[in-house]
Parts: structure tokens; C-alpha cells; sequence
């Protein structure tokens, strides 16, 4: 999967919710700027970092990464 696409899939699962960054970096245990860079297709997340995301956005790791 390319780090554009899941970027693309991490914010729409958050807006979805209705969420700020702000309220995903708190809910998921990371920071908003990291948040931001994820998002932005500038940071590549570990998979701790995308296990984390996807128990706050409470979806499976496998359709975060859809």
C-alpha cells in the first residue's frame, strides 16, 4: 500500500468520527504533529503506530491499511 493511500484512508476514517487530530492523538496515545505527518504522507507508522489508530478509530488493522 502506498503511504499516499493510507494517509487518504487515516483521514477520512477521523473526520468521519467527527474527530480533530488533536482527538485521535488522545484517544490513540500519540502526538498531533505525528498525527499531522501521517496524514500528510510524511511519516511512515510503525505497527504499533497503526495498531494503536486502529483500536482508537475502532476498526481492524486490515481495513485501516484498506
Amino acid at each position: 500500500m502506498s503511504l499516499t493511500r493510507m494517509a487518504k484512508r487515516l483521514k477520512a476514517l477521523r473526520r468521519r468520527r467527527g474527530w480533530t487530530q488533536e482527538n485521535l492523538a488522545a484517544r490513540a496515545g500519540l502526538h498531533r504533529v505525528f498525527i499531522a505527518k501521517l496524514e500528510a504522507g510524511i511519516q511512515d507508522p510503525s505497527l504499533t503506530t497503526i495498531q494503536k489508530l486502529a483500536k482508537a478509530l475502532k476498526v481492524k488493522p486490515a481495513e485501516f491499511l484498506g
